[in-house]
């Protein structure tokens, strides 16, 4: 690019002002729909092309490999350079291109394995036995989760105060085995990527200035959603000199339950020297309609830096607001609505259902099901996470790593060889005892005689596979090894027995992983042309993997309704989206209100919600609702009363509806008792009325015991002869009178 100020070309003046602000310390406060990736990708372009930065002198740091690919991408569009080997990546796989290249100064073994969440949960639940503490006083997640919080927060077990508190004391003691039996093992979570690499720069002042003198330049994505380690990481790597760049957005920091720290974006203002603060409020995806209401949301929130959303775009159509009487009403309206609006030329993907807690899904789902509307469940379980690949993968790192315990563990019976679960028990009580690795365990158990027999035959012939699979690695491509492994482990025929689809998709998937290997070693991804080949490729792909199988893509799919919660919504925009459930109690979560400052964050999460919605948005709540197996009458959400009333429609399903009387909320027990329920001619409703016999079509005879509404959406409670008593919607429930 000859002209610089061609970046700055068809951006408004608030990015330009981001884009070209001189070498220094700046935060930009990006709003929804904004355009931070654009403002990031030609900031980090005016920085190399007006500044002169080097490529190499860049390091920018995103929250998910997703993001960071994209910023490559988009910036090797924009420059028109190569930019394969620029330092761009998520927090965790920078730390962990750290440690690979100084993995002695970090006082690790050179092939340390990266262990996921499921790995590190099978090693804690393994501690648990080994040392006989009561898993139901210590969950394993409860473990994991204080560990990975302790790690979060730059702490090793030693440094952790317990003020004499024996139950936090039995925690840190348990913190320390699982430190010990990773350190054995040559084992890193993701918590500790991040720890050991500012433990490594910390303790080498000489490296740690060679790296405050090759970067010229950092950049953080997402700034709001880095927690005290990360923060802590930032601040020592840039020595608080180095001009920094970080962008994000108080108003869409939701995910404190899990250490991200908000007062970061205000911390970095008042400790990093001469910040220059940006504001990008221009929105570029919703109507001004939707903005305003998000607007006077987020205005109830007092810990905020201030900004305002705004769009030159059209006012829009204002926020429908819906109220069924049940949870069951409440999604026949949402499938109905969505159905009324595709049929006219909206895509089906162009449609979000947005939900508080996981559990509102299923009835949402089985109305779609009901109504043969396609869907998906967005965030499902992903590609490194599915069990076929998991079991692949543990096999290929015990190439690597025959000391890997957790990888070990998790295939030495799969398939079925017939190791079981004495014999495991055996080997882990000689590993904890000895403080040696299961592998080694192994082969000693079966030579001086502790395994016999079928246990012995069976464990060695187990060991010898193994060695045998590393042997034929020899002079292997990276997709041939991954090949010859699922085919000789026995996996590919352990799943092909597996009837249905379901064993031929886990076939398909380990098709697949063959494939991706093939990319990787074809440069398709970062770092790829240092991988080299074979085993040398495998330990990169292996560590790929791993990351890859922390970050939140969707997979390809058809045209299909989304259904999602609003955590995962996070990024994401869609022209239609409906958000349910909007009560108390349930969003904002029961939880939430109850512990101090959760309550901001859940107006927040409603306030990212809102700013999903690119033309239409819909916001619905019941007044009765089924949660934990109790009928449940919730209040509108507080979040409701906060929206502007002028930009509000309250929306009916089938003209006028009324509302429900029960004996609970009008204290009308003797007259419902009496009443008859009317049935709507239109709809050819049967009449009815309390103590009628009446048969249904599924669960059979029964007799009417209680009635509540009009119309088609009155409901029966009906006592069946070997169903019990059920409430039924009389508009769905096919009665017939007898």
């Amino acid at each position: 690019m000859d002209d610089v100020t061609a970046i700055l070309d068809q951006l408004n003046s608030a990015q330009r002002e981001a884009v070209s602000a001189p070498q220094g310390n700046l935060l930009v406060l990006a709003g929804a729909g904004s355009g931070k990736t654009r403002v990031l990708v030609h900031r980090i372009a005016w920085l190399m092309q007006a500044e002169g930065l080097s490529p190499y002198a860049l390091l920018a740091v995103t929250f998910t490999n997703k993001a960071a690919k994209e910023m490559r991408t988009r910036l090797e569009t924009l420059l028109g350079l190569s930019l394969r080997h620029v330092w761009v990546g998520t927090f965790h796989s920078i730390a962990h291109r750290l440690l690979r290249t100084h993995w002695q100064d970090a006082r690790l073994p050179q092939h340390f394995q990266i262990i996921d969440s499921d790995d590190q949960l099978r090693l804690i639940k393994r501690l648990l036995k080994d040392y006989s503490i009561d898993a139901e006083r210590f969950p394993p997640r409860q473990v994991q989760g204080f560990i990975s919080g302790c790690k979060e927060e730059g702490l090793r077990p030693a440094q952790v105060d317990t003020a004499g508190d024996a139950y936090l004391g039995q925690l840190v003691e348990l913190y320390h085995f699982y430190q010990l039996t990773c350190e054995r093992g040559g084992l890193v979570d993701f918590g500790e990527l991040l720890l050991r690499s500012l433990e490594l720069l910390r303790d080498n002042p000489a490296l740690l200035a060679h790296y405050r003198e090759r970067f010229g330049h950092v950049m953080v994505d997402e700034f709001q959603d880095t927690n005290t380690l990360q923060y802590a990481w930032l601040k020592l790597i840039t020595g608080q000199q180095t001009p920094t760049t970080v962008v994000g957005d108080d108003d869409q920091s939701i995910y404190g339950w899990r250490g991200a720290k908000v007062e970061n974006i205000s911390r970095f203002e008042n400790e990093f020297p001469q910040v220059k603060t940006v504001r990008l409020e221009q929105n570029y995806r919703s109507t001004s309609a939707i903005l305003d209401a998000a607007n006077a949301l987020i205005s109830h929130n007092a810990e905020r830096m201030g900004k305002k959303l705004w769009t030159d775009g059209a006012k829009g159509e204002p926020i429908s607001v819906y109220a069924g009487f049940n949870d069951l009403e409440e999604a026949r309206f949402i499938v109905d609505t969505l159905k009324e609006r595709t049929a006219t030329g909206l895509n089906r993907r162009d449609v979000a259902i947005l939900y508080r807690s996981n559990a509102q899904s299923r009835l949402l789902e089985e109305t779609l099901i009901r109504q043969h509307v396609p869907y998906r469940i967005y965030g499902g379980r992903r590609f490194y996470e599915r069990l076929e690949i998991k079991n692949v993968l543990a096999y290929l790192r015990l190439l690597l790593n025959r000391d890997d315990d957790a990888s070990l563990e998790r295939v030495i019976n799969v398939p079925t060889r017939g190791i079981g679960t004495r014999t495991v028990e055996i080997l882990r009580f000689r590993a904890r005892d000895q403080s040696i690795p299961l592998w080694q365990a192994l082969h000693d158990s079966v030579a001086d005689g502790t395994l016999k027999g079928r246990a012995a035959n069976a464990v060695l012939a187990f060991a010898n596979l193994i060695e045998q699979l590393d042997n034929d690695a020899a002079g292997l491509a990276l997709h041939e090894i991954i090949e010859h492994v699922t085919a000789h482990t026995g996996l590919i025929e352990h799943h092909q027995s597996e009837r249905g689809e379901k064993g031929q998709g886990r076939v398909e998937n380990l098709e697949e992983l063959v494939n991706a290997a093939r990319n990787f070693t074809q440069g398709d991804v970062f770092d790829a042309p240092e991988a080299g080949e074979g085993l040398v490729a495998l330990e990169a792909f292996l560590s790929e993997a791993a990351l890859n199988a922390g970050d939140h893509e969707a997979e390809e799919f058809e045209d299909s309704v989304q259904l999602m919660t609003l955590h995962s919504a996070k990024g994401l925009e869609f022209p239609l989206v409906f958000i349910t459930g909007v009560e108390e109690g349930l969003f904002p979560h029961k939880m939430s209100i109850e512990e101090p400052g959760r309550l901001e964050e859940e107006r927040r999460l409603c306030y990212v919600g809102v700013t999903r919605a690119m033309q239409k948005l819909y916001l619905t709540h019941a007044e009765t609702r089924r949660l934990h197996g109790k009928e449940v009458f919730p209040r509108p959400s507080r979040f409701l009363r906060e929206l502007p009333s002028e930009l509000l429609e309250e929306v009916r399903m089938r003209g006028q509806i009324s509302r429900p009387v029960t004996a609970a909320r009008g204290g009308l027990g003797q007259n419902l008792r009496q009443q008859s329920v009317e049935g709507d001619d239109d709809l050819d409703l049967p009449s009815l009325h309390i103590g009628q016999a009446v048969e249904h079509p599924v669960f059979g005879e029964g007799v009417i015991l209680n009635a509540e509404g009009e119309g088609a959406r009155a409901r029966v409670q009906v006592s069946f002869e070997h169903e019990g008593a059920k409430w039924l919607v009389l508009g769905f429930a096919k009665l017939i009178p007898l």
